[in-house]
């Protein structure tokens, strides 16, 4: 999933916002700080996210069969080689309906 920079700073403030009213979490840095490192977390997941689905979509193309990006044939493949790359990196995925 691709996120703009806005997007990104828009979700560190939410999160930092949940964070700050929570009564479970007691912040040892300021928020700004806080702030920044969710935007560092968040861009790290973005790019191992893309870095999953140009795996997945290699192991795709490399099918001896040509499967085409859109068929329920492509789809299915996708979602499985996509479970088995975060089962992998010890992420368990839970596909959507």
């Amino acid at each position: 999933m691709r996120l703009t920079r806005e997007k990104t700073m828009r979700l560190s403030h939410l999160i930092t916002d949940v964070l700050v009213s929570s009564q479970e979490v007691e912040f040892v840095e300021d928020r700004d700080t806080i702030r920044q490192k969710t935007v560092q977390i968040l861009q790290e997941l973005l790019k191992e996210e893309e870095a999953v689905d140009t795996e997945v979509r290699k192991k795709i193309s490399s099918q001896k069969k040509e499967v085409l990006e859109g068929s329920e044939e492509w789809d299915v493949l996708y979602r499985k080689y996509y479970a088995e790359e975060m089962r992998r990196m010890g992420v368990a995925h839970v596909p959507s309906s």
